[in-house]
């Protein structure tokens, strides 16, 4: 059961690493676009800007889980180095039950907020509601939870990223 949800949740990442790199990749082409049209064919094109703001969102939620997945997200690890056995341990079920309710607040709350505003049209893209720019906030919430039970059956708290997912350059 522990082997196949785990399974799942690396096809889950997988996805949200595609989506994200997708988003990243059509914002690239489309802001050359709208200045190209502007500036050379002195012709602005309305809709670049509109939806590279919209697809930031989406790459932003995405990319977040994947680095909370990867432990890549921010965090300060003095206490838990000071920490050992069950004392870190305890650290580390407090930390993630506090992401936990977080994340269900995300979800249930940017539900209530995607329903409230899915009759209303977005104004550079009337057949777009605007509850569909605030999904990404309850599918985040989702899907980073999901990862948050993950972690809770694998209880690995405060692993260190793997070695390809950090770069070799330093700040030093």
């Amino acid at each position: 059961m522990k082997e196949k949800y785990i399974r799942a949740m690396d096809v889950l990442h997988r996805a949200c690493v595609i989506a994200a790199g997708t988003c990243l990749i059509v914002i690239t082409l489309i802001i050359p676009y709208g200045v190209f049209c502007r500036y050379v064919l002195n012709s602005a094109a309305s809709w670049p800007e509109p939806m590279a703001v919209l697809l930031m969102i989406v790459m932003s939620f995405l990319s977040a889980v994947v680095c909370y997945r990867e432990y890549l997200h921010i965090g300060v690890g003095v206490l838990p180095a000071f920490l050992s056995g069950t004392a870190k341990s305890y650290l580390g079920w407090f930390l993630e039950i506090c992401m936990l309710a977080t994340n269900l607040f995300m979800l249930v709350w940017g539900t209530k907020l995607v329903g409230a505003t899915l009759h209303q049209s977005i104004p550079d893209f009337p057949a777009l509601s605007v509850g569909l720019s605030y999904l990404p906030i309850p599918v985040g919430g989702a899907v980073t939870a999901l990862f948050i039970i993950e972690r809770f059956m694998t209880q690995k708290f405060f692993a260190e990223p793997e070695p390809e997912t950090v770069s070799g350059l330093t700040t030093e």
